[in-house]
């Protein structure tokens, strides 16, 4: 069984997930818009792992014999100066959801709950990795200044990744 502060508080994660579904979904339109498919692919597969995120913890909570309470995702940001300012928010967003899990630990952890502390050690290890996709890229933008050839080869490097579902 799953207390009420634990079930409520993957509910409220649950919720910034979809949001971030939603926010990647906005940043992949936006390259489309653009004729940056590669970067466009990029943000379409964040789009399914922020999704494979959501229904993990969605999953949780029902066989914790909670119940799933979804709520309103606000509107994300559509415009964007700049391919490097995506990532930077991006970025920032990742670093926000870390934040976000880290405190969601320290409530399992409150609560003495074993079964979400070890659930939540994949998200925490996920973090790391996203944080660090966001950050590399950005790196490479800052590098090529966001302009010309450098662009075109960033765009390519990103049209090759594919989501691929984590085993476990």
């Amino acid at each position: 069984m799953i207390s009420k502060k634990v079930e409520q508080a993957i509910n409220e994660q649950i919720n910034k997930e979809l949001y971030s579904e939603y926010f990647y979904l906005a940043m992949a339109s936006y390259f489309s818009s653009e004729g940056l498919s590669g970067f466009e692919n990029f943000f379409l597969v964040q789009v399914e792992e922020e999704r494979f995120h959501m229904m993990k913890m969605y999953k949780f909570i029902n066989e914790k014999g909670g119940r799933v309470n979804l709520k309103k995702i606000d509107a994300p940001r559509n415009e964007f100066k700049s391919p490097t300012e995506v990532f930077e928010l991006a970025f920032k967003h990742e670093q926000f959801v870390t934040k976000s899990i880290n405190e969601l630990m320290d409530i399992a952890i409150a609560e003495n709950d074993h079964a979400t502390k070890s659930f939540l050690n994949w998200f925490v290890d996920e973090q790391v990795e996203e944080e660090d996709s966001m950050s590399t890229i950005l790196q490479k933008l800052r590098m090529i200044n966001g302009e010309g050839y450098g662009m075109i080869m960033l765009d390519k490097e990103l049209s090759i990744r594919v989501f691929t579902p984590p085993v476990k």
